[in-house]
């Protein structure tokens, strides 16, 4: 089954593995450890890792005792920073063509609108901490 809403893998990877190492408290998570839980490939979480470090979200620790955490509690981080650090701005397109070739006026009305608005609420208004929970996760 299809389903209207798109976001990338890479997003998708982002936004589980912030709400798997909030559940996880001051703990660290290997990538190996992530790419498990979620069923993902290491390589590419390895990719997306990458950027939440750069972002500021994510700690990588070295040692024998090494991984991931969050920099920061899981309540002071949304899933639009996560969303964010990973595909850039949140920059909502109103025409689903990303041009406008009906003339100006869409045929499917605000709808696109309407659901880009929601998305962006959901992404801001929730807590890495709260999809944690929500994730079945949280300890």
């Amino acid at each position: 089954m299809t389903s209207l809403l798109k976001i990338s893998e890479a997003a998708s990877l982002g936004l589980h593995t912030a709400s798997f190492l909030a559940a996880k408290a001051k703990e660290t998570a290997t990538t190996h450890e992530i790419a498990a839980a979620l069923g993902a490939s290491e390589a590419h979480l390895a990719k997306v890792l990458q950027r939440l470090v750069k972002a500021g979200l994510v700690e990588s620790l070295r040692g024998p005792k090494g991984g991931f955490r969050l920099a920061r509690p899981g309540n002071r981080m949304t899933l639009l920073n996560v969303y964010e650090a990973i595909e850039g701005r949140f920059r909502p397109e109103a025409c689903l063509l990303g041009r406008y070739a009906c003339g100006g006026k869409c045929i499917l009305g605000d709808m696109v609108n309407l659901v880009n608005r929601l998305v962006s609420e959901t992404l801001a208004g929730t807590k890495v901490s709260e999809a944690a929970a929500d994730f079945g996760m949280a300890r």
